[in-house]
């Protein structure tokens, strides 16, 4: 099985349980590990035999930027269940961080794994 990568995705959302936050766009980077097979693009070298990153980034982005969330354990969720399906990827491993959540430290986050269910 090989791995397709997208690291420090950035976004901005509506994301918090504060009144506070939920008026106010904050930053959410994002590490998307996505369970793949790449032979076949590999020996093609075509577009169209891979998972498109593009792709994928667009549609993770579409869904965080368009909703809004309380608690990054849900944006982990929602990407990890939109990737799994509509990419038919057979795994997920998602990273959700959020740099502004606290002041004493870089920042604060989540990393989930998923699979899709047979």
């Amino acid at each position: 099985m090989d791995i397709l990568l997208i690291k420090k995705l950035t976004v901005m959302a509506f994301i918090g349980i504060y009144e506070w936050e939920q008026q106010r766009l904050q930053k959410l980077v994002l590490d998307l590990e996505l369970g793949c097979d790449n032979k076949l693009a590999a020996c093609s070298d075509d577009i169209s035999d891979s998972i498109n990153y593009v792709d994928i980034s667009e549609a993770v982005l579409s869904l965080v930027s368009g909703n809004y969330f309380a608690l990054i354990e849900r944006v982990a969720e929602e990407i990890a269940n939109m990737l799994l399906n509509k990419f038919s990827l057979p795994w997920v491993r998602i990273k959700v961080t959020k740099p502004s959540a606290l002041p004493q430290a870089v920042s604060v986050g989540i990393i989930i794994q998923r699979s899709r269910k047979k």
